[in-house]
């Protein structure tokens, strides 16, 4: 009887996470072996015709290489730059500091990626942009130049601002994760003569190594799934320079009316993030914190 009940419970949420998830995935994958014309409707099956000219498409592997880019960047500062940040705020010893601090950091993550994306685009605008006028006025007008325009920075400039905006969010999970860890173990340290450094080292990272999984599993994640920022500050350009596989999915998708190629770019797109949050589930628990 209880089993039954429990049953009636959970089969509502079984019957919308099939449907509104696994459902999507499953034609998603039909849809791959599809040459279609969205617009006409005419559909024809190609078999595997869409993934074999991805791996001639140079775009899509600039695209993955711009990703992955993203990942690496994100990783360094949303997760190690964040745990740094947040033991050093952690470390004052005033209350009022640590929240003042936190809410500091915290404000860009309030604003929605499109709005950051749009302000920066104005930062970074060649001829009215602060960032351009900021550098000649302290006599380094050699480095201003069109950010956003040139193949060489554009990638670099959205990475930078993704990165402005989601640090503080990351820098507060990590911040109550260390609040977590009992104040008697940094006691015991701090008797033993241990400094700030190999507290940091020894007891702070091995302590939140669930947090350290889980914003890893998440930054890189969402590395791969970046969309609005570079819709909004470049489209993709200059010359696909920007591209990644979001922008270049909907775009052969949507722009270039080749339904079938973007469901392959985009089962290509959930095996990698699945293959990603799979194998850091899998080295998180393994190494599971327990006090």
């Amino acid at each position: 009887m209880r089993a039954t009940l429990r049953l009636v419970w959970v089969l509502p949420a079984l019957v919308l996470v099939g449907v509104f998830v696994y459902l999507p995935l499953v034609q998603n994958l039909q849809f791959s072996t599809l040459k279609w014309d969205i617009y006409s409707g005419s559909q024809e099956y190609v078999g595997l015709d869409n993934y074999a000219k991805l791996v001639d498409d140079p775009v899509f592997w600039s695209s993955l290489g711009n990703n992955a880019l993203y990942a690496v960047v994100s990783v360094v500062f949303q997760v190690f730059g964040a745990l740094l940040l947040a033991a050093l705020i952690e470390s004052i010893g005033s209350e009022r500091w640590r929240r003042g601090l936190r809410a500091v950091y915290f404000i860009p993550s309030a604003i929605s990626l499109t709005v950051a994306g749009l302000l920066f685009y104005f930062v970074y605008e060649p001829n009215l942009g602060p960032l351009n006028h900021a550098l000649k006025a302290v006599g380094l007008g050699q480095f201003a130049q069109a950010w956003l325009g040139q193949e060489s920075t554009a990638m670099s400039a959205i990475i930078a601002m993704s990165q402005w905006q989601g640090f503080g969010y990351s820098t507060l999970l990590f911040a109550v994760a260390i609040q977590r860890i009992p104040s008697e173990i940094y006691g015991a340290a701090a008797i033993d003569g241990v400094g700030a450094i190999r507290r940091f080292v020894h007891v702070t990272v091995p302590l939140v190594r669930e947090m350290t999984g889980l914003m890893a599993i998440v930054t890189i994640s969402g590395a791969f799934q970046v969309f609005n920022e570079v819709m909004v500050m470049t489209a993709g350009g200059p010359n696909n320079s920007t591209q990644v596989l979001g922008t270049w999915l909907y775009r052969s998708g949507f722009v270039r009316n080749n339904f079938g190629y973007a469901a392959a770019v985009a089962t290509v797109l959930f095996v990698i993030t699945l293959g990603i949050a799979v194998a850091q589930l899998w080295v998180t628990r393994r190494r599971r914190v327990e006090w």
